[in-house]
């Protein structure tokens, strides 16, 4: 069996890529938004990263990764208040260590809201992560119920995220991702009306219940980032520093969960 490395950006943070999934993690500024049916609305994402990493292990074995999203939103639902359904589309190549390079999709759908002035938004779906070209026997595919609450208390920002999957990666039953993301925006340094950079850093904990099946050391770890983002000629700029709490003897004698650099370039359309 194979160590599982995971997804992002981000749905949301759908974090570096996307609406999908690696955009929400750089904190990029979203685009003017176009047409769709139903009164809705498109955005897109294009993404190079050196490593695409979630959870803080390598998807990509320490490789580059080119991800590109599209994002659907309705249009208010209700007179009176905030909120809509949107869907996303997320597409990355990847390389598991049992199955060598191939591409991932995943297909996110829920609804937002915000409330408290808008400095709340809430976000309740459901993700379906997609492996094509990897053989079904290693049973990769799995679904995972997403629950997001963003607050904005204006000097930074405080993000709680929380993905259960009834039959994680692998066939490894339940499991519980928990994340806290807290960013701070940088406004008080003399450059920032022409370079705005955003400071983050976030701290999260797995838990899977047959965490053998994944190969992992332990039923949990911890992982965790800092970084900055920031928006230079319409692209947005991330680089962050990543690690887990697992030893290399418990990442499968591999560099793919240790402490490293990670620097993404997202182009919205």
């Amino acid at each position: 069996m194979m160590l599982r490395t995971f997804f992002c950006a981000a749905a949301s943070s759908i974090a570096l890529a996307a609406a999908g999934a690696a955009a929400q993690e750089t904190g990029a500024k979203k685009p003017e938004r176009w047409n769709a049916p139903f009164g809705g609305s498109f955005n897109a994402y294009f993404t190079v990263v050196s490593d695409y990493s979630y959870a803080g292990i390598s998807n990509t074995q320490l490789q580059p990764a080119v991800q590109v999203s599209l994002d659907y939103r309705t249009p208010d639902l209700l007179s009176d208040l905030p909120l809509w359904f949107y869907a996303t589309v997320f597409g990355s190549n990847v390389s598991f260590p049992a199955s060598g390079p191939g591409e991932e999709i995943d297909l996110a759908g829920g609804f937002k809201v915000r409330l408290l002035d808008r400095r709340l938004k809430l976000d309740l779906g459901y993700i379906r992560y997609l492996y094509p070209s990897t053989p079904a026997v290693l049973a990769y595919e799995y679904g995972e119920i997403h629950f997001q609450a963003d607050y904005d208390f204006g000097p930074f920002n405080l993000s709680a995220r929380i993905h259960h999957s009834p039959n994680f990666f692998g066939n490894s039953g339940r499991s519980w991702t928990k994340r806290l993301r807290l960013g701070v925006p940088l406004d008080f340094l003399p450059f920032n009306d022409k370079l705005p950079l955003q400071a983050y850093g976030t701290l999260g904990n797995l838990w899977v219940e047959n965490f053998l099946n994944d190969s992992l050391p332990s039923q949990d770890y911890w992982f965790w980032q800092i970084g900055l983002t920031t928006t230079v000629y319409g692209l947005d700029l991330h680089v962050a520093y990543t690690d887990t709490s697992i030893s290399y003897e418990g990442c499968l004698y591999t560099n793919y969960c240790a402490g490293r650099i990670i620097a993404g370039v997202t182009k919205a359309f």
